[in-house]
């Protein structure tokens, strides 16, 4: 009996320590020398109103702690790695209380561009490929970058493209067990509002492509729902203006499931 007592003890400490911990760095204003990276790399971050920024402060100091990152094909990890991928990573919760990216530990970081094996299977062939890649999401982590193009994507903030965006929608929407397009919303918002949305918005960039029109969304979000979503999430925060000239009810949609309007910070 006095094991099991003990390590509920053990595990109540534990937990009230690692609760009391999270709850100091998201409170905690970020370090002059990674305040001075944010700032220069990831020019948004200068927009933002100020309690979101003191928010996202926070936010990044919990995401340097608690992921890891290992760089890849002899990339030393930095100071500059670190806050610049984490800073685009946290502007997608920066205004969602409670939510987090629980399932992942570990962020992978290639200089460039890299390769991955890509398996398909048809009836009974299996058949193997590599692909050039600048980011993966795997469902509960890791998240893949190449690090040249997550810091232009965060250097050039209105071009409609970012990788680490792109990859952390993924985190998101797969925290329901499936990345399908549709990520765990709020009490507040609307499944089958979402779901119509979507649905139509996903189907109109099909079409403009099978006809051979011109998009305005990345073609690669007509691959499947997930990554339309991921595209849009893009467009949502370098393109808002845009995006809702384009189409007022995507861009509402994204509007109250990241409860920010980034519109207003341009």
């Amino acid at each position: 009996m006095s094991l099991v007592i003990g390590a509920g003890l053990f595990i109540g400490g534990r937990w009230a320590y690692e609760r009391r911990r999270r709850e100091e760095l998201l409170n905690a204003p970020l370090q002059p020398a990674h305040k001075k990276i944010v700032r220069a790399r990831v020019p948004v971050y200068n927009r933002l109103p100020l309690d979101l920024r003191k928010r996202l402060d926070g936010l990044i100091n919990r995401f340097i702690d608690e992921v890891k990152f290992h760089g890849q094909e002899g990339l030393e990890i930095t100071d500059d790695i670190r806050v610049t991928i984490a800073a685009q990573a946290c502007l997608l919760i920066v205004n969602k209380e409670n939510r987090w990216f629980k399932s992942l530990k570990t962020v992978f970081v290639y200089p460039a561009a890299f390769k991955s094996k890509l398996q398909k299977v048809d009836g009974h062939v299996h058949s193997e490929r590599a692909a050039v890649r600048t980011g993966e999401s795997w469902a509960r982590g890791p998240v893949i970058l190449a690090w040249d193009h997550a810091a232009y994507g965060a250097f050039a903030p209105h071009d409609g493209e970012n990788v680490v965006i792109h990859e952390f929608a993924h985190q998101l929407d797969e925290q329901t067990g499936v990345t399908d397009g549709s990520p765990l919303l709020d009490t507040d918002q609307s499944a089958s509002q979402w779901a119509r949305v979507f649905r139509q918005a996903f189907a109109q960039l099909r079409d403009d492509l099978s006809a051979g029109r011109e998009t305005f969304l990345n073609p690669y979000g007509a691959t499947n729902p997930a990554e339309f979503f991921a595209v849009a999430t893009e467009t949502f925060f370098e393109q808002p203006h845009d995006l809702q000239a384009y189409n007022r009810d995507l861009y509402d949609q994204l509007s109250r499931y990241y409860r920010l309007d980034p519109a207003d910070w341009f």
